[in-house]
């Protein structure tokens, strides 16, 4: 019966165990704190997200260094 129980809702009781974590973290180290982390959770979530639909780099570090290269090559 309680194996039934967490195979139709297991995501609900994620999500109850996910608030009673946050709010939690906001008892002890305040809103903004954990706005923050939440805010860089979710640009990992976005950066892990990207990274798995397109398998392309995330910033073309060669071709930023050609440009990079070019632009300051008149300081030589």
């Amino acid at each position: 019966m309680i194996e039934e129980f967490l195979k139709l809702y297991w995501k609900r009781i994620l999500g109850i165990f996910a608030g009673v974590f946050l709010s939690i973290v906001y008892l002890f180290f305040g809103f903004w704190d954990m706005l923050f982390v939440v805010l860089l959770l979710y640009a990992g979530y976005s950066i892990g997200k990207y990274k798995e639909m397109n398998h392309t780099p995330l910033m073309p570090i060669q071709r930023l260094w050609e440009s990079l290269n070019d632009r300051f090559r008149r300081f030589k």
